[in-house]
Formats: C-alpha cells, sequence, structure tokens
C-alpha cells in the first residue's frame, strides 16, 4: 500500500532509559517513563500499552503485549547534546557533532555588555534556573526597574522572561532577536527564548506566548527533502521554531498539550495532502519534567493516552502513525534539565506491521524511514526501517 501520510507526535521528553553514554552526560540511572511510573505507582496509559509500551522497557502498570497493535522498539541518540534542537534535527536526519555552548556561570560580560547596548534596558539574574523559581526570585524586581530578566538551564539556551504589562510581548520578541544576532560564533546557543508572564508577586504565571528563535540546521532535513518533492509539511506546536521554518509548508500554534493534541486530530481530518503531520506536545517537559513534577507528568501521560481512540479513529488506511520523543528529562533525578535517554517508538497504521524493531542505533533512522516512505531524497544520517513495518 501506497502510504498518504506520516503523522509524528512527539511526547517531549518522554525518554525511556539511560542511553549507553549517559554517564557522559552525568545521567546514569535517569529512566523518565520508567522512574515516573515507580514513583506514582503504575503509568494508567491503557491504549500505548496495547501499542506495546511495556514490550519497550519494564515499566510499573504497564504490561508487556503478547500481540501488540504497533510497531515497536526505542532509538539511541548520536548527537553531541541531549537538548531539543540537538533530539529534533536528529529526528529529522542529522547529526550534531559539536555540542552547542552552555553556561553554568552566566553569559560573559561580551554578551550581556551588547544586549544590554542594543535593548536599552538592564536585566536581572544572568545564571541558570527554573522558569518558574526565577520568576518566584526576581519577579517583583522585573516589575519594580522593567529590567529584563534573562536566565539560562543545563541546555543550550538564553531566555528572557518579561511581565507582559511592563513590555509588550512585540518588544520582547524583539529583544530576542537583538539576543539572537548577539548570539553567534562561539557563542551561538541552539535557542534564544521568549518567555513572557502575568501576574502579581507569589503568582506569576508563564503565557502561551513562548517564542523559541533556532538556529537553522546546518544541512537539508528530510523536512526539507519532503517540502522540495511538493509533498506538506505541517507543523502543530513549536516544530516551526525549532526549525526556524526550514521544511515546513504550514504552522499552527498551540497552548498546551490538550490544544496540540486536538488541532493534530483536526488536522489529521482536513489536511489530506500527501505529506507529513509533525507534532510536538511540550507541556511533558516544560510543566512536569523541569519541574520535578512526576504527578503532573503522570497525569499528562494519562491525558494524552485517553485521546489515542480519536487519533486512530481519524486515521485513513493509507496512514501512519508515529509515537516518539526527543529526549528524556526524568522528573524524579536530581536537578532540572533534561537527560541523556533512549526515546520510544510506536509506530501504527492499518497498513504498519507489528514488528520489534529493537534498538535502533540513531534517531535518524526515523528520517530515512520517511524518505524512504515518500520516495524523496534520503536526510544525511540514518538508515530506514520502512521494510520491516510495511509490506514490499
Amino acid at each position: 500500500m501506497e502510504i498518504n501520510r506520516v503523522i509524528i507526535i512527539i511526547l517531549d521528553s518522554a525518554g525511556i532509559g539511560a542511553a549507553p553514554d549517559a554517564a557522559l552526560f552525568g545521567d546514569v540511572g535517569s529512566h523518565t517513563l520508567g522512574n515516573i511510573a515507580q514513583a506514582v505507582g503504575g503509568l494508567d496509559v491503557p491504549n500505548m500499552e496495547a501499542m506495546g509500551l511495556g514490550n519497550i522497557a519494564i515499566m510499573e502498570g504497564v504490561k508487556p503485549q503478547l500481540k501488540p497493535s504497533a510497531a515497536f522498539g526505542k532509538m539511541d541518540e548520536v548527537s553531541a547534546g541531549k537538548d531539543t534542537t540537538a533530539g529534533h534535527w536528529e529526528l529529522a536526519g542529522i547529526h550534531i557533532t559539536q555540542a552547542f555552548p552552555m553556561y553554568p556561570e552566566g553569559f560573559p560580560p561580551e554578551v550581556m555588555d551588547a544586549f544590554e547596548a542594543q535593548t536599552g534596558r538592564g536585566f536581572l539574574g544572568n545564571y541558570p534556573s527554573s522558569g518558574t523559581v526565577i520568576l518566584d526570585k526576581l519577579g517583583a524586581e522585573h516589575l519594580e526597574t522593567g529590567k529584563l530578566i534573562v536566565y539560562t538551564s543545563g541546555d543550550s539556551v538564553f531566555q528572557i522572561a518579561a511581565h507582559e504589562e511592563i513590555v509588550p510581548v512585540e518588544d520582547l520578541y524583539n529583544y530576542c532577536k537583538m539576543a539572537r544576532e548577539i548570539l553567534r560564533g562561539k557563542h551561538e546557543v541552539s535557542r534564544v527564548i521568549a518567555r513572557p508572564f502575568i501576574g502579581e508577586p507569589g503568582n506569576f504565571t508563564r503565557t502561551a506566548n513562548r517564542h523559541d528563535y533556532s538556529v537553522i540546521p546546518p544541512e537539508a532535513t528530510v523536512l526539507d527533502n519532503l517540502k522540495d518533492a511538493g509533498l506538506i509539511v505541517l507543523g502543530i506546536g513549536k516544530i516551526n521554531d525549532i526549525y526556524v521554518g526550514h521544511g515546513v509548508t504550514k504552522a499552527i500554534h498551540t497552548q498546551s498539550n490538550k490544544d496540540g493534541i486536538e488541532k493534530t486530530i483536526d488536522a489529521i481530518r482536513t489536511h489530506t495532502d500527501k505529506g507529513l503531520i509533525f507534532t510536538n506536545l511540550v507541556d511533558f517537559d516544560a510543566k512536569f519534567g523541569h519541574r520535578n513534577n512526576p504527578e503532573g507528568y503522570a497525569d499528562a501521560l494519562a491525558e494524552f493516552d485517553q485521546y489515542l481512540p480519536q487519533i486512530m479513529d481519524a486515521l485513513a488506511e493509507d496512514d501512519i502513525l508515529v509515537l516518539t520523543a526527543d529526549h528524556g528529562n526524568d522528573p524524579t533525578y536530581p536537578g532540572t534539565d533534561h537527560t541523556r535517554e533512549y526515546v520510544p517508538i510506536l509506530i501504527a497504521g492499518s497498513a504498519v506491521q507489528a514488528v520489534n524493531l529493537g534498538v535502533r542505533s540513531t534517531f535518524a533512522d526515523l528520517a530515512a524511514t520517511i524518505a524512504d516512505i515518500f520516495d524523496v531524497k534520503a536526510p544525511p544520517q540514518g538508515e530506514s526501517f520502512r521494510g520491516e513495518i510495511l509490506d514490499k
């Protein structure tokens, strides 16, 4: 059967066990899904269980299936990093050989002096922090002074937080664009992120007006190759930001996981042209992984799982659904940063054979498979497993 569409849903940060090189990243023993399951007394994900999630790794509450409904396996990351950009680029067929710079002591004067001069505003912070914690610490001073809150994390990011009533969102976006141009060369972080918020001291809330300013991929990805071949590439959530629009034919912004899931279902029903629908559900990572909240993460997994029958019902017979992740973020692990883990992969659809895909040596195998399915130019990295999941 010729496949018309592939729908990829990224459960952002849903890692499934420490990668072989986890020690190099200080992440031995990390296991996002497994440790969450243990922390909450078992995951409530019967639909992913039926697909074969429990066949990939042992997790409390998720039983292995003798006859899973989906192809299943896990993928190892090759790229020199465990962040969003590295993970998504590798999923699209590119390996990063040199890690993006990180700033555990904050950004140097040469960066911050230029930032202050160009924005015309002072800054607060300039150190690694959780986004919610830094608002509690510096939000009141920001309201009083109008200075921008600048912070980083265990990822290669330059984040700017500002209250929407003090700094209009469009102004914040402009400051991020300035920072993006300053942060080139040896200081080229993977992303500059606008972090607008609202509320009062003691009750600040980040809004859905986040915007990421990423580095342009250094090579053509499978998204570019699909677009060049005249196929649709619909990016839902932060997909368009991650690839800086490259290879994306249409972008749809989302407010939350629930909104992203519902917009994905609507897209499956209405965007019937041949190609790729690519969704990122960021709440798993942003709201629960980084905030050390296994209970909230488990609830979000259960919420997604409850939508799976609707997602499957929306698929046509010549569609394929892929569930995977871009890295780990074990909320039970010390710290609030991403964790170097395998990611699960579940592939379902009327045409899919429910086989064990084993351990793939790179996330890029997914990109190579998509290129193979649609008979477009292969990405730089990856080995296709099309022949394993589809009849010849």
